[in-house]
């Protein structure tokens, strides 16, 4: 079904921008609105769930090798209820690409392009991201590979025309109420963590299968790190007030300047957006799209493409009305439903594959 192969590598630069194009603009003013000016230390209590998950993740393709999630949950469950926990995971994953989508272009429309329809905006995107998927995934890890820099470096270039901006009072005092905000605020970044489950779409096509391990706990660490930089920036530059903006690092670059010439960066951050926006909604698509062909026993998924892709679209625009609905689903739904279908899920399937193999090895033995 799917022939092509990619690096340990190619595979943590695809899941970076996964997690990172759209925790970048939101998460720090949803981690302070319950942990205030520690709001950098709820994302790194987050991290726990992306190690976990990752482990999860990797443990079940050694019991299975060469096997996505969908085809695992048949193998340990049975038929019958692995098409149904199979289900679940797919409407995820494809509705959550069109939650991705509808994201990205309000924030495209709200901030750039006023008066172009979002259906514009988003079939746009959808079809983009459906001609690098038809190319298959070798594709996609070199198209993630070759814009991997574009997502890194404004990071660094940041810290560079904002440092004259930063007080870095802002962070203190530290803990002032104790372990219970930063906690509150980890649980909305857990969602985000738990997205690293996507790894278990990709470990069958590793060319180097030994490194999956490795460079996907990599990879956590490396959100984690950047997401507290990212906060920390916005902490050190808003204070407080960070709580009540809707694009905190947006309000944020307004202030960069250096040596009176570069300023105005928006541009920037919209284009950082833009790249990260279209890794993320590739791999969901990608994912989306492969599990279903193996769910139905597909002999190639490229058929599935242009299906999937028109009900991405659709149910971009069926979940929420408005930012203000994405904006509260991303704080009270998504989290306990991403957690659930991405790391609950896969810790029981793992659970009982384990006790079913220790079970059939003392037969054996006989």
């Amino acid at each position: 079904m799917e022939k092509g192969k990619i690096s340990a590598l190619q595979m943590a630069m695809l899941l970076y921008p996964t997690i990172i194009a759209t925790a970048i603009l939101s998460m720090p003013a949803i981690s302070a609105k319950y942990a205030g000016n520690d709001l950098w230390i709820s994302p790194i209590i987050s991290s726990v769930i992306g190690f976990l998950t990752v482990y999860i993740a990797v443990r079940l393709h050694h019991m299975y090798p060469g096997k996505t999630a969908i085809q695992v949950c048949e193998d340990i469950t049975g038929r019958i209820p692995g098409k149904i926990i199979g289900f679940i995971i797919l409407f995820f994953y494809i509705e959550t690409t069109g939650t991705i989508t509808r994201t990205y272009s309000e924030f495209i429309v709200s901030s750039f392009l006023f008066k172009t329809p979002q259906i514009v905006v988003i079939s746009l995107m959808v079809l983009l991201c459906a001609f690098c998927i038809h190319g298959g995934l070798e594709v996609l890890g070199r198209t993630a590979q070759l814009l991997f820099p574009l997502l890194v470096l404004p990071i660094f270039v940041a810290i560079l025309f904002l440092a004259k901006d930063f007080d870095f009072g802002n962070i203190l005092p530290i803990l002032e109420k104790g372990i219970v905000p930063p906690l509150k605020g980890s649980v909305a970044p857990a969602g985000w963590f738990a997205e690293f489950f996507l790894i278990a779409f990709l470990l069958p096509f590793l060319s180097d299968k030994k490194k999956g391990m490795k460079y996907g706990m990599m990879t956590v660490l490396g959100v984690t790190v950047s997401i507290v930089i990212v906060n920390l920036i916005v902490l050190f530059v808003l204070g407080v007030t960070t709580a009540n903006k809707l694009y905190p690092l947006m309000n944020v670059v307004r202030y960069a300047k250096l040596a009176g010439f570069f300023e105005n960066m928006e541009a920037v951050v919209m284009a950082v957006w833009i790249v990260g926006a279209f890794v993320k909604i590739s791999v969901f698509y990608y994912a989306g799209v492969l599990g279903t062909a193996q769910w139905l026993d597909l002999s190639d998924y490229r058929p599935i493409i242009w299906p999937v892709g028109i009900f991405v679209v659709q149910s971009s625009f069926w979940a929420e009305e408005s930012m203000m609905d994405i904006t509260r689903y991303i704080l009270v739904g998504f989290p306990f439903y991403s957690i659930f279908v991405q790391v609950i899920i896969p810790a029981l399937l793992l659970m009982i594959a384990f006790f079913r193999r220790k079970k059939v090895k003392p037969k054996t033995q006989k």
